[in-house]
């Protein structure tokens, strides 16, 4: 039995950080009823990817709405509105993402709703909140990653501000989502009330940050400096970054670069003796590792520091990682099936509980599939 059987969701959220959050509590055993717009739907389907359509739907939208229903209606009609007002009335958890005002003209504001069902946990993501100048602004992830000055954490020193390469506002929001509503499910187990959670993008993001902003808030306010040579953290020392070589990359984490110097034999490493140089010194120490490790391959250099326990890796491309057996035997790969035949293959949920991973194949409903089972 997965934990959240016997708990239903009704998500009348789109794209992503919603949907991911979603996603996770249907993984986790949940029923999840994808309330969506009559004919048009979730307007990730119409997220497309050149060259990947699975069933015509995009690539984005089968990954977060796996193992989901679909209802599609016109909540702008009264008669709509009294079935979904029953529907809310029968489940326990309700996922929005409308911009502020809307769901108070669609009447499923959280005071609305919770008249009709008290036990309902409310769950609500937005861009940046209910509050404040930035509050009507456009909840998407570049922006929000853009406001949070996280692309100067990345590249460096002489790049341009750099964004994640994953939309990760979003999918924390999902996730923080899912830490709120598993929350207020405990506490109506204790108390019988539901609750209102609310996560937005920009938080989120910024909460990633909380390591590097403690050290901005207590250091005088100084802004983190990027390397020039081979950045992975504003913060950290040499050796911390990717460096190039023969043939493949190395990833080289926090290590004394006197015992690099010995094992890589370089005897320039070998005179930074004092600690504080691997810090003020960065670049220049940056600069000497990486014309050494052209000197041979990836491989080479990990057969000489892997035996010394140095914290190390070889940079794998997808291609590399999911032929590796350190990733095959992780079965992170599962088929989604319709009908008896695979539509597409995806990731499963990355959550064990008592030795048991989850693995669903049901796939993406298609728009409105599920009018009649619910409706």
């Amino acid at each position: 039995m997965k934990p959240l059987e016997g708990i239903k969701v009704l998500d009348f959220s789109q794209y992503l950080a919603g949907p991911s959050a979603t996603l996770r509590l249907a993984d986790l055993g949940a029923e999840v009823v994808k309330v969506e717009k009559e004919n048009t739907g979730d307007g990730c389907r119409k997220l497309k990817v050149p060259g990947c359509e699975i069933e015509g739907e995009s690539p984005l939208f089968c990954a977060v709405n796996r193992n989901k229903d679909s209802i599609s209606v016109n909540l702008k009609e009264e008669e709509t509105r009294e079935k979904i007002r029953e529907l809310i009335r029968q489940s326990d958890v309700g996922v929005f993402s409308f911009r502020p005002g809307v769901a108070e003209k669609l009447g499923l504001s959280y005071e609305k709703v919770r008249e009709w069902n008290p036990r309902l946990i409310y769950a609500e993501v937005s861009g940046y909140g209910s509050d404040g100048p930035w509050a009507g602004k456009p909840g998407q992830d570049l922006l929000a990653q853009s406001l949070s000055g996280l692309p100067w954490l990345n590249g460096n020193a002489s790049d341009a501000p750099t964004p994640m390469g994953l939309s990760i506002a979003d999918m924390f929001a999902g996730q923080y989502l899912v830490q709120g509503v598993l929350s207020a499910l405990i506490r109506r187990d204790q108390t019988g009330e539901g609750g209102l959670v609310q996560v937005n993008l920009l938080e989120s993001v910024l909460d990633i940050q909380f390591e590097v902003f403690t050290t901005y808030l207590n250091d005088g306010h100084r802004l983190p400096v990027r390397s020039e040579v081979n950045n992975a953290n504003a913060y950290i020392s040499a050796p911390y970054g990717i460096y190039e070589t023969q043939e493949g990359y190395l990833a080289l984490a926090m290590n004394s670069i006197i015992v690099l110097g010995e094992l890589l034999g370089c005897e320039e490493l070998l005179r930074y003796t004092d600690e504080r140089e691997w810090a003020t010194k960065r670049d220049e120490i940056k600069g000497i590792l990486k014309e050494h490790l052209m000197k041979d391959t990836a491989e080479h250099w990990l057969e000489k520091l892997e035996a010394a326990d140095i914290w190390c890796a070889k940079v794998l491309n997808w291609k590399e990682l999911f032929e590796n057996e350190g990733f095959k035997v992780l079965g992170m790969l599962q088929d989604v099936r319709r009908n008896g035949e695979t539509v597409f293959r995806t990731t499963r949920c990355p959550i064990t509980i008592d030795g048991e991973r989850y693995y669903c194949d049901k796939p993406v409903p298609v728009l409105g599939q599920d009018n009649k089972k619910y409706l």
